[in-house]
């Protein structure tokens, strides 16, 4: 899967606000039907989200498909608990969506189900099989004991994402602005994403205008081991896509870490050093890792 570094929120009940994030830079855009929809507009969110997407749809000249400009367009849907899920998938399984945001699965169970659903959907529409993604949260306790099964329980499971207000909610955890007490839960996500060799993404940070906060929660994330962040609002963008894109020196130190152990290879050795610092396979690996990331998001830059 490439890199989603940030992926927004838009409310799908905002039409003017759908139209407004057509442009932004985010590497994903999530119409979303659930927190910021109130119950009295689920109905018309969910037309004006399926709506929405029609426009999105890639463009046909001469019968053949052109390239969309667009990202990634994910739809956050209900939960399975809500009993809403079932007409959000209904209403927004179309050529235009690249995936579902499924929030609050408790098991694997939830994902296959919500899968089954998609797949009965995509040959009934004309949608390719399996096109349609799905990047489920990690938002209880539950959740979270069963992350694993969650994140590999269907392949159309791309990533997994954490979700920090309603764990706090869901387990009695007071939610500060240091986050000590997510750190366990926030890591356990990420170790179950990459046992199931799935993204994992950080939850939103919710002030949006402290953005030295916003960094400082985006390079602890990155640290972690996450590969991106949900956004609520556009000025969080730039600086998320900066601190999960390898900066120009790391990609340099990368190149010149990858060449130190080549050259110590092709001699017969299994390590050498560099700059006084052993290099062996593993930080090899790790170099080379950065390097492909860098060369995906630059891939993805130029298209825009």
């Amino acid at each position: 899967m490439e890199p989603l570094r940030t992926l927004l929120f838009v409310p799908g009940n905002r039409l003017n606000m759908i139209e407004k994030a057509r442009h932004l830079p985010a590497d994903v855009l999530v119409l979303d039907l659930e927190d910021s929809v109130p119950s009295l507009e689920k109905a018309s969110a969910r037309a004006q989200v399926r709506d929405s997407l029609a426009g999105l749809a890639p463009e046909r000249r001469g019968g053949e498909k052109v390239k969309q400009k667009w990202r990634k367009v994910f739809v956050r849907i209900n939960s399975l608990a809500s009993g809403l899920a079932q007409e959000d998938l209904e209403s927004v399984i179309t050529p235009g969506i690249h995936g579902i945001s499924q929030p609050k699965p408790s098991s694997a169970r939830d994902v296959t189900e919500v899968a089954a659903i998609i797949t009965r959907l995509e040959r009934e529409r004309g949608v390719a099989a399996g096109h349609v993604k799905l990047l489920p949260w990690v938002e209880t306790a539950k959740g979270l004991l069963h992350a694993f099964e969650i994140a590999s329980a269907s392949p159309r499971v791309v990533g997994i994402s954490f979700g920090a207000e309603d764990f706090t909610l869901d387990t009695g955890m007071m939610r500060t602005e240091e986050g000590s007490e997510l750190l366990y839960p926030r890591t356990m996500v990420v170790i179950a994403a990459k046992a199931a060799d799935v993204i994992a993404v950080d939850t939103p940070y919710n002030n949006f205008r402290d953005e030295a906060g916003l960094i400082n929660e985006a390079r602890l994330a990155r640290r972690l081991g996450f590969e991106g962040k949900f956004l609520i609002h556009p000025s969080q963008i730039e600086p998320v896509n900066c601190i999960f894109c390898p900066s120009p020196e790391e990609v340099a130190h990368a190149r010149r870490v990858v060449a130190a152990f080549e050259a110590a290879a092709a001699q017969g050795f299994a390590s050498t050093s560099l700059d006084g610092k052993m290099i062996d396979i593993p930080i090899a690996n790790r170099a080379r890792k950065l390097l492909m990331v860098a060369d995906s998001i630059a891939r993805r830059e130029k298209g825009r």
